[in-house]
């Protein structure tokens, strides 16, 4: 069950008092907020923090300064004096800067309040630059690779049967969404669509069904299912176009509903955490390559106990904070001690995903538990990085638990699950040549060296994470 944290101001989730520092950043939005005050061009500064955040591997918070900066060139071009713009830029910066100074990744990416800001840039851009268009989850999933998700084979019938259930629970819910209040027949409509996605799911675990199912079960334990919210209102209206591509015989989800659904699953997890109960959810996750964070405390009230003191702990006095002892690596400032925890796990966890990829290679030694473990390997890898500051790592780790997670479903799928699976799962050597690429960073990291960007390294796995692997010499005979 999703527990949303008591902080104060426009956000929701936890600062991250030990995340790592983009000083640079922080300066150049400053001096940019300075030159909005004064009413001057703030554009230079914000795309040198733009470029600082792209360095550090914070890549949602780039996408947000580019449209930072991209907007404040075009309000400065077309109307310098129009305090309308100056207003919706200045709020929007002042948010910006204070979600960068809570040094917290996954908020970055994720936060309602700033995606809020981001999207009226957005529409500030399209005024002048036709089809610029800005979704939640391409701040969410920046830069995230996402496989091919499938609809696996059905009679016309049974689909066409399940959508006018479908169809009938969703109108009292989009209603709701309409009228801004719950009809009170609401849960049992809810309770109706959740059996109709259950029903439609494939053996795949890649099925968008089971993806569905999810996020749906996400809205309701986040309270998102029966408010006004754009993203559940969407998600459901579009789950029931699904089902008339469905029963065409059309194989694959549509990649733009895929990436949405997946990000509004993320959303709330990736803020506040998860609990026991929400392990299915949590799982399915994993399989699309994201994490969270579990909740630290068994009761709500020692819980809150805890968030008190991180809250505290978050607004410590300037001072204190500055004689702390940190560790330069490029842009990024971290926290040393963090930085020691870090590097303790991490060349451990490189050494088990590189033993894992060599032995990958022999098909007869294939192993889906093994497979699973080497995820979760990185994953792990993934979440301290993400907690450090080191984005580039992070995001690479996580891609990479995201391959393993695919070779261990391809290991124990039937012949008849796999049947449904159009894109293999990446291939061996793809898997060793991230694990060596992230050794590679992490060595850097070690000697005090910021790591060069993983674009190259990351590209490739995304090719085998979406295009699939070398073909399997078992299933191309059968075929």
């Amino acid at each position: 069950m999703l527990t949303r944290h008591a902080t104060t101001g426009p956000f929701e989730a936890l600062p991250n008092p030990r995340g790592g520092i983009v000083r640079s950043a922080e300066s150049a939005l400053a001096e940019a907020q300075l030159a909005m005050v004064q009413r001057e061009d703030p554009t230079a500064s914000l795309l040198q923090g733009a470029r600082a955040l792209r360095e550090a591997g914070w890549l949602a918070a780039h996408r947000f300064a580019n449209a930072l900066a991209l907007a404040s060139s075009m309000a400065q071009a077309d109307a310098p004096h129009d305090d309308r713009h100056r207003a919706a830029l200045s709020d929007a910066l002042e948010i910006f800067r204070a979600a960068v100074g809570r040094h917290n990744l996954r908020e970055l990416s994720c936060s309602p309040a700033l995606f809020a800001h981001y999207r009226a840039l957005g529409q500030q851009i399209a005024q002048n630059t036709p089809g610029y268009a800005t979704t939640f989850e391409d701040m969410a999933l920046a830069a995230r690779p996402v496989p091919p998700v499938t609809l696996h084979a059905r009679p016309a019938s049974t689909l066409t049967r399940l959508r006018a259930r479908y169809e009938r629970a969703l109108l009292p819910v989009l209603r709701a969404h309409h009228e801004g209040a719950p009809p009170p027949d609401i849960h049992g409509a809810l309770d109706e669509l959740d059996a109709c996605l259950a029903e439609a799911a494939g053996p795949d675990p890649y099925d968008f069904w089971r993806l569905a199912g999810a996020c749906a079960k996400a809205l309701r334990a986040g309270g998102s299912a029966t408010d006004a919210s754009n993203s559940a209102r969407h998600f459901y209206a579009r789950c029931n176009l699904v089902f008339a591509d469905h029963a065409r015989g059309t194989p694959l989800a549509p990649r733009s509903l895929v990436r949405a659904t997946l990000a509004t699953l993320w959303r709330d997890y990736a803020l506040f955490g998860a609990s026991a109960e929400d392990a299915d959810q949590v799982e399915v996750l994993h399989d699309y390559g994201l994490t969270v964070d579990w909740h630290v405390a068994g009761t709500q009230a020692s819980e809150a106990l805890w968030e008190s003191e991180a809250a505290q702990a978050a607004q410590t006095d300037p001072a204190a904070v500055r004689t702390t002892r940190t560790r330069d690596l490029g842009v990024l400032t971290v926290n040393a001690h963090a930085y020691e925890d870090f590097l303790q796990t991490a060349d451990a966890t490189i050494v088990a995903l590189s033993e894992h990829a060599r032995q990958a290679d022999n098909p007869e030694k294939a192993d889906p538990s093994a497979a699973l473990q080497a995820g979760d390997a990185a994953y792990r890898l993934g979440s301290a990085a993400c907690a450090l500051g080191l984005g580039h790592v992070a995001l690479l780790a996580d891609a990479l638990g995201l391959a393993w997670r695919r070779r261990a479903h391809a290991g124990v799928t039937t012949p008849a699950v796999r049947s449904y699976t159009i894109v293999d799962a990446p291939d061996a050597r793809s898997l060793d040549h991230a694990a060596e690429a992230l050794r590679a960073m992490l060595h850097k990291i070690a000697a005090g060296v910021a790591p060069a960007h993983s674009s190259a390294a990351l590209a490739a796995l995304t090719r085998a994470i979406e295009l699939g692997g070398a073909p399997d010499p078992a299933r191309a005979g059968a075929a």
